[in-house]
């Protein structure tokens, strides 16, 4: 991926995918407008990132790569109360293990912090900016609304030289917390809000990781950071909508200021899934609060929490790159990143049997105290996979759900009297039921037919059904965990509801499972497929004693039919 400065130009590979962010990076680069192309990923460090930031990863140095140039990744850690060392390295594992590399263009808000001062006392000595001893509320309240133009501050006429005795004493940490702002004199009449004289420096008595307690008031987003992409000398500062409101005063901080070079910004749609809050406070809320286990709980939309439960970073990049780049926002169905996983890992993930609910079988006619081994495919379409053996014996386990004592029209697997195909193994006949003083069914007796080996009988005889199963003697246990959406709602409520719309079972945790001995050569995050059940990964709760396994995804696909139903229509002419 592209790390360091690389010649500029068109790409020589493949075209890319087109979109309109594209198109204009490539107008840019054939008019001359631009030599080299340079984004930026900007994240706050305040926070796990989420699938809504890949988009912007993908994008951001998708793009550079394509077209032969360099993507930066710059923390904006310009407000000290909220970020931590944990997150900066969080970040930055994430983004290299969904593929990309950033090279030597590695960046902080913070490394330009005695520039941007410098630029806000020559904003002072212009007169284009103040200092204002009011409130936060007196300072909203002021400021209008979208229908009322704002009204003038009672400091905004203050002397060239006042304002920079305050502004260098607020520097020096004279002043508590909210007593004075530093505010730009834009245009309190203005209908765009975010030019009605915007704050530009807050005080914050509150150490910073990088400057420690060196700096007692710290940049805002909107001053911060088009400085810093114009110090980096970024080509296309490239944001989500809720910044398109943002961009005059990005661009009336540029015009205004001796920078070094002149970026623009282009905004795109963000992304929005069904089932899903990517808000950082609801996520923030959801790890403070417990509901969730941190914030890389495989039910969180995080990227730690999509790793960790076994969402492989082909299937990220593979997903943004289907939703695409747009410029007005829409929700995407949750089915079609689903959709998307278990493409991905249909391709990749090695086959195992596992029973999570199981249920003794005891094959009577089969010989007590004698095992066999038979062989087992780990890939079905990928012959270089290999086989692995697997042991039958006369007790074994099958799932609970996989049988039933007095079955309704079209069940198919196991019920007294019935026969079905036990996968790589024999046909079995249920025989008996044996049950507890409750009345449950709590192991069958089942007789086997000794020549069809391998799942096929001499005498042409079909079965409906093709069941997975371990050996008792041979299966190893462990605990399965079950996810499911964390939300009940395609469109859960926002920060202030969004506990009402939590799923009750969004985790379910099986202790009891049996599994057979080759799963446990499975690595961390490597996912598997238990067959019949889904795709898992290895936990990183695992342990000498006790294997945890995570439910990456099911096997049903409802996405699918859909898109196939689509097909069809679309060839026979619908």
């Amino acid at each position: 991926m592209a790390s360091d400065d690389k010649a500029s130009g068109n790409p020589t590979a493949a075209e890319p995918g087109r979109d309109f962010i594209r198109d204009i990076v490539k107008a840019d680069l054939d008019a001359g407008r631009v030599a080299q192309v340079v984004t930026r990923f900007p994240p706050e460090p305040n926070g796990y990132l989420h699938i809504g930031h890949a988009k912007s990863i993908c994008l951001n140095f998708g793009i550079a790569e394509e077209f032969g140039g360099r993507c930066h990744l710059r923390f904006d850690d310009t407000n000290p109360v909220k970020e931590e060392q944990e997150y900066i390295d969080a970040i930055e594992r994430d983004v290299r293990w969904l593929g990309f590399d950033w090279g030597q263009h590695l960046y902080y808000a913070s490394d330009y912090f005695e520039r941007l001062y410098g630029w806000a006392e020559d904003l002072i000595r212009k007169g284009q900016a103040y200092v204002d001893d009011q409130s936060q509320d007196e300072i909203r309240a002021n400021r209008g609304t979208l229908t009322e133009p704002g009204k003038n501050s009672p400091f905004r006429d203050r002397t060239v030289d006042e304002n920079l005795d305050l502004f260098r004493r607020m520097r020096a940490g004279e002043f508590p917390n909210g007593a004075r702002v530093l505010r730009a004199k834009a245009d309190m009449s203005s209908g765009n809000i975010n030019l009605r004289d915007p704050v530009l420096y807050r005080i914050l008595n509150a150490p910073h990781p990088r400057t420690g307690t060196t700096w007692k008031i710290y940049p805002s987003y909107d001053f911060a950071h088009g400085q810093s992409d114009a110090i980096e000398g970024i080509t296309h500062s490239i944001c989500t909508l809720e910044f398109e409101d943002h961009r005059p005063l990005y661009d009336w901080f540029i015009a205004n200021l001796d920078v070094p070079s002149t970026p623009h910004q282009y905004e795109m749609a963000r992304l929005n899934l069904t089932y899903t809050l990517l808000s950082k406070r609801v996520l923030t809320e959801l790890v403070r609060g417990g509901h969730v286990g941190g914030w890389d709980d495989p039910r969180m939309p995080t990227i730690a929490g999509l790793r960790r439960r076994g969402v492989p970073a082909e299937a990220i990049r593979d997903f943004i790159k289907r939703i695409g780049v747009a410029k007005a926002n829409s929700v995407v169905d949750a089915g079609m990143f689903e959709f998307t996983v278990r493409e991905a890992l249909n391709k990749t993930a090695l086959r195992r049997m596992a029973v999570l609910r199981p249920l003794k079988v005891v094959i009577e006619n089969y010989p007590e105290g004698q095992s066999e081994e038979l062989d087992a495919v780990n890939h079905p379409d990928d012959a270089a996979a290999g086989s692995r053996k697997i042991k039958f014996s006369r007790e074994l386990y099958i799932e609970q759900e996989d049988f039933m004592e007095v079955p309704p029209k079209k069940f198919f697997r196991l019920s007294p009297g019935t026969e079905v195909r036990l996968r790589y193994a024999y046909f079995i006949k249920c025989t008996g039921v044996v049950k507890n003083a409750a009345g449950e069914v709590t192991e069958l007796r089942c007789t086997y037919d000794p020549a069809t080996k391998g799942g096929n009988a001499p005498d042409g005889r079909k079965v409906k059904a093709t069941m997975h199963w371990v050996s008792a003697a041979h299966s190893i246990p462990a605990e399965v965990r079950i996810y499911n959406p964390l939300f009940n709602r395609p469109d859960p409520s926002g920060a202030e509801n969004f506990a009402a719309d939590l799923n009750p079972n969004s985790l379910e945790l099986l202790t009891g499972a049996r599994l057979e001995p080759a799963a446990a050569d499975a690595k961390i995050e490597t996912p598997v497929q238990f067959e019949r059940q889904g795709y898992f990964c290895l936990d990183r709760d695992t342990t000498a004693e006790k294997l945890v396994f995570n439910r990456t995804i099911g096997l049903r696909d409802s996405f699918a039919k859909d898109v196939a139903k689509d097909v069809a229509k679309e060839k026979a002419g619908g």
